[in-house]
């Protein structure tokens, strides 16, 4: 039971050769019409949203040696959201509900991160391993709890967007599951969750998403 309840997040083959895989692809084949067909407005919408997204950026990092950044961070979060929402329809792999994929979008970033500080800022970075006023004595115990929880973060940002989608998932799963054993009346008590609970994985998905990258921000900015 178990194991066919959580086949629908299993790739069915490896990384490289599975077609799931290619869902977190789709949008970029709707992306070259929006070059020369004239704008929605559901587009405006859009880039107004990405608009607001760039200036909240550019706040939380408050940096001028790090220009240009908050265009990775804007399209961080488009591909996140992307594939959440993605997932919520029917017969269509769910990729930001696997660590392969989570991880190997929070390594990297973090990975970069540590290096361009440990390069650049030394001074800097040491100094974040003692909190300010910390006494003599509690340094060596802060400086290794600051290390652990500067490493782990790169976990924390997959582990969180992983869990989040899987959980979501796995109730619906559950409940539709248990559709054909109930009457007609529990059957549209059933829809009824089942579309609140969608309107709740929406608001999720987005959620999700604008964590991952607002956290991924602010990593980038104790760094500069």
């Amino acid at each position: 039971m178990m194991a066919s309840l959580f086949s629908s997040f299993d790739p069915s083959t490896s990384f490289s050769m599975s077609l799931n895989w290619l869902s977190s692809f789709i949008g970029l084949v709707l992306i070259p019409s929006a070059f020369w067909i004239i704008p929605p407005r559901g587009l405006f919408f859009w880039n107004k949203i990405l608009s607001t997204l760039h200036k909240e950026f550019k706040i939380l990092m408050a940096s001028s040696k790090m220009n240009g950044s908050t265009i990775l961070f804007v399209s961080l979060f488009s591909f996140i959201l992307f594939n959440n929402f993605l997932g919520l329809f029917p017969y269509i792999f769910t990729s930001t509900s696997h660590l392969s994929l989570t991880l190997a979008l929070a390594l990297p970033l973090w990975l970069s991160f540590m290096i361009y500080g440990w390069i650049n800022n030394t001074v800097h970075m040491l100094a974040h391993l003692v909190p300010q006023g910390t006494p003599p004595a509690l340094m060596p115990f802060m400086v290794c709890i600051e290390t652990i929880s500067n490493v782990i973060r790169p976990g924390t940002l997959a582990v969180r967007l992983t869990a989040n989608m899987i959980a979501g998932h796995l109730l619906l799963t559950l409940l539709g599951n248990t559709g054909n054993s109930l009457s007609i009346y529990l059957v549209n008590l059933l829809i009824i969750t089942q579309l609140a609970l969608l309107t709740l994985e929406s608001a999720v998905s987005i959620i999700q998403a604008y964590v991952f990258a607002v956290l991924s921000t602010l990593y980038s900015s104790e760094v500069s």
